[in-house]
């Protein structure tokens, strides 16, 4: 094993959570994001680092510096989230169109550092689940498509964070590796696997072309993790301290619910245990032709994605039915990171709204971790391993 770190480039880079996920074995050579508030979150916490802050359309291979064994990229999801507005990627040539079009100047850099020789051996991009059905398979076969022009093989994979952290975060990841550079069988099937390759990603090869699924590697990364370090009663604060709704409020929001909501409520306050929900506020069909305005709720063992806020609405709340009674609230900061898989001294933003417009637009540290663990670095090192022995055969002769 190669006692060297590993370098990478972070495209994207929101406040550094794939940085902080691949951890002290890798060495970041550039990180970029043009939202401000992102950029002064990363910069609190990588004091002295070097942050790019400009669009990524305006990034060019010269201000890359060396040759990085990994490119990553979560780039935006916008336009491919279900709570967004479903536009998807655009086209390679028209990037104005959507900002989850960012991904095609990204693709431009990796392929202007390819002509030079000195493109990353491994390429991680990551989004929501989404991007594999966008107008109707098409941005995903398109980006297959790009990859294996520039000179990759690649797979992907569905992980979600609640193997990690108790809360339901599905995202695919799309690992590509340059395509002279052979892949160890460890970390490959001859098959899909149903714990990372589910339907919609099956979907999503099928519509490939052949040229492109030839391409194809169905990465298997081992078995998720058997049980996550904590659960939701570990980082939910249930004290009368917390920030609760006034008895009034929550009552308001129990008579938004509709019936079926209303039956889970009462089988929560069933239970001889603390239950914990989320709670959301979304406009449903209400009969004669108008939407109403409804308060939805769902128990279990995680919470729903935490998403950045657009208005009151999409607020992340939560309600907890102890010994028949019913409290609600916001979800704290302080808990949100903790979903995150965030350690305390992580340091966010002072306002409520800052802080969770960066939560919800980052990358859970833990899958990032486990990927490199099982996928980045062993295809990492195996390429170092290849290209020594091709230089020590070059310099026999």
């Amino acid at each position: 094993m190669n006692s060297e770190r590993l370098k990478y480039y972070e495209f994207f880079a929101g406040v550094g959570m794939a940085r902080t996920g691949l951890g002290d074995s890798w060495q970041c050579l550039f990180a970029n994001d043009s939202d401000q508030l992102k950029r002064q979150s990363y910069l609190n916490n990588w004091v002295g680092e070097v942050f790019d802050p400009r669009d990524v359309a305006e990034v060019e291979t010269t201000d890359l510096d060396g040759m990085a064994d990994l490119a990553w990229a979560s780039f935006p999801c916008q336009d491919l989230s279900q709570a967004g507005s479903k536009a998807g990627i655009g086209e390679a040539d028209d990037v104005s169109v959507t900002r989850s079009g960012a991904v095609w100047p990204f693709l431009r850099i990796i392929r202007g550092l390819a002509k030079e020789g000195r493109h990353p051996v491994l390429l991680a991009l990551e989004n929501v689940v989404g991007l594999l059905s966008a107008n109707g398979g098409n941005d995903f076969r398109s980006l297959c498509g790009a990859l294996s022009e520039i000179g990759y093989r690649f797979g992907a994979i569905v992980a979600d964070a609640s193997h990690f952290v108790p809360q339901s975060r599905p995202r695919v990841f799309i690992v590509a590796v340059r395509r002279e550079v052979t892949i160890p069988t460890a970390v490959q099937s001859d098959l899909p696997q149903a714990h990372w390759h589910p339907k919609s990603l099956l979907r999503a090869y099928a519509g490939l072309s052949v040229e492109d699924a030839a391409g194809w590697i169905w990465w298997s990364p081992g078995t998720p993790p058997p049980k996550r370090n904590f659960e939701l009663e570990d980082i939910i604060d249930l004290s009368d301290e917390a920030d609760w709704n006034a008895d009034e409020a929550t009552q308001r929001l129990i008579s938004m619910m509709s019936a079926s909501h209303l039956n889970r409520l009462a089988a929560a306050k069933a239970e001889a245990r603390p239950m914990i929900g989320s709670l959301y506020l979304r406009m449903r069909p209400g009969g004669g032709g108008r939407n109403v305005q409804r308060a939805e709720i769902a128990f279990g063992a995680t919470l729903g994605c935490l998403r950045t806020p657009k208005g009151g609405a999409s607020r992340p709340r939560i309600i907890v039915v102890e010994n028949g009674r019913v409290r609600t609230r916001l979800l704290s900061v302080a808990e949100a990171a903790l979903l995150m898989g965030l350690d305390e001294d992580f340091v966010l933003p002072e306002t409520y709204q800052d802080c969770f417009r960066l939560i919800g637009d980052g990358v859970v540290p833990a899958i990032v971790r486990f990927l490199a663990d099982r996928l980045l670095e062993p295809l990492a090192n195996h390429a170092k391993v290849l290209a020594s022995a091709t230089l020590d055969r070059k310099e026999l002769a």
